[in-house]
């Protein structure tokens, strides 16, 4: 038996993903990822990430060995624009800045062991509320890195058709 190292992003779980835990069988259709180049489609140590829109026709199946929550901090940029602007004359187009906008920080992701992968990640974790500092910082939970123990055989890189 190998083990992978497998990112599986919140997004994708939460979109079509079925939560699984610590022993499963999974079958997952995966496309390899350059680590030190992926950005949000990566994770330290992840060779490969699921795919569930457009990846390889043939899922890669494993057991699952273990579960790492992976927290990702960001920088957030708060509009510091008061939340109700003056009103404008009747019949004036107003533009403005709504929400923040999120910078992931490099090197900021740590994992948490879990045991079971979560269908929905919490929006954010421990935030710092404005306007106490612009830009200020939060921590959510970006998805799971998971060992996935599969036959020898398997293709080394996933999607391989071998």
């Amino acid at each position: 038996m190998a083990r992978m190292r497998v990112f599986y992003q919140d997004w994708q779980m939460g979109c079509c993903g079925t939560p699984f835990a610590v022993g499963d069988e999974v079958g997952r259709r995966l496309v390899p990822v350059d680590c030190d180049t992926a950005g949000e489609d990566g994770c330290p140590g992840a060779v490969a990430r699921v795919e569930n829109h457009g990846g390889p026709d043939r899922e890669t199946v494993g057991r699952v060995r273990s579960i790492d929550l992976v927290h990702q901090e960001f920088l957030a940029h708060h509009d510091p624009r008061p939340v109700e602007p003056p009103a404008p004359e009747p019949g004036t187009v107003v533009f403005r800045g709504t929400g923040r906008a999120l910078e992931a920080v490099p090197g900021a992701r740590t994992l948490e062991p879990v045991d079971s992968c979560p269908k929905w990640f919490d929006e954010f974790e421990d935030e710092e509320q404005p306007p106490r500092r612009v830009p200020y910082r939060v921590r959510r939970a970006v998805g799971v890195l998971v060992t996935l123990e599969v036959p020898d055989g398997t293709p080394p890189q996933p999607g391989d058709r071998r």
